[in-house]
C-alpha cells in the first residue's frame, strides 16, 4: 500500500520536460527538511492507495508523461512497483528524488531528476554522492540556489565532479530569496554549461500552492 499525497494533471514546470502536460503522483513523506521547501504539506498528509488504484487515477487523466515525486518517493518501497507498472503501460516515467536515498532500485527506463542539496538548504550533509555513480548518463541533476555562496558551492561541485560531461545540470533560484536575474548573471560569468531553471507552474498559477 502506498501513501499518496495527491495525484493531479498539470503542466510540467521544471527540467527537460518543462511545458509538457504531465500527471504527477506525489507520495507522502520526506527524510529531509530543506529550509526553502515549498511542499511541506507532503511530509505527513496523504491517503492509502494500492498500486492498482493509483494506476486507475493516472489512467483517468489520459496523459503519456507521468512524474513520481514527493516529498521523497523512494522512502516508500512500493514506489518501485508503481514505476514498473507505469513503464509497462507504455508511459514516459520520471522520478524526482532529493538525493538523500539510494536510487539503486529505480527501474531502468525511468528518467531520474536528482536534487543535490546546497548548503543553504540546511541538508547538504544528506547528499548521497554515490548516487552520481548510479545515475545513467543523460539524466537530470538539479541544484536549488539560495544565494551567491550556494552558487559558488554548486559551481565547485559541477567542475570537480564533471557533472555537465554526463548530465543535464539545472540551477534554480529559491523563490523570493534569490533573483533569477542574479543567478543568470552568475551562470554567465562562470562559463558553466548549465541551464537556468525557473518554475513555470508558479508563473502560470502564482496563487496556487497545490495541484500545479
Amino acid at each position: 500500500m502506498l501513501q499518496i499525497n495527491e495525484i493531479f494533471h498539470s503542466i510540467q514546470g521544471e527540467a527537460l520536460a518543462t511545458g509538457r502536460p504531465c500527471t504527477f503522483v506525489r507520495l507522502t513523506g520526506c527524510n529531509l527538511r530543506c529550509s526553502w521547501c515549498d511542499t511541506e504539506y507532503a511530509f505527513h498528509e496523504g491517503r492509502p492507495m494500492t498500486v492498482g488504484q493509483v494506476m486507475a487515477e493516472v489512467d483517468s487523466h489520459g496523459c503519456s508523461l507521468v512524474e513520481v515525486t514527493g516529498g521523497e518517493p523512494l522512502l516508500q518501497a512500493e514506489s518501485v512497483l508503481l514505476m514498473e507498472r507505469l513503464l509497462e503501460s507504455g508511459r514516459e516515467v520520471l522520478i524526482e528524488t532529493g538525493g538523500g536515498v539510494s536510487i539503486a532500485a529505480v527501474p531502468r527506463g525511468v528518467g531520474i531528476i536528482l536534487d543535490i542539496k546546497c548548503p543553504g538548504s540546511g541538508e547538504s550533509e544528506s547528499n548521497l554522492w554515490n548516487n552520481l555513480n548510479l545515475l545513467p548518463d543523460g539524466s537530470q541533476v538539479k541544484m536549488v540556489v539560495r544565494d551567491h555562496d550556494d552558487f559558488s558551492w554548486a559551481a565547485d561541485r559541477v567542475r570537480e565532479l564533471g557533472l555537465t560531461s554526463r548530465f543535464n545540470v539545472f540551477l534554480a533560484p529559491v523563490e523570493g530569496q534569490c533573483s533569477p536575474g542574479d543567478l543568470a548573471e552568475w551562470i554567465l560569468e562562470s562559463g558553466l554549461d548549465v541551464r537556468l531553471q525557473i518554475q513555470l507552474h508558479k508563473v502560470l498559477w502564482p496563487h496556487l500552492d497545490r495541484g500545479v
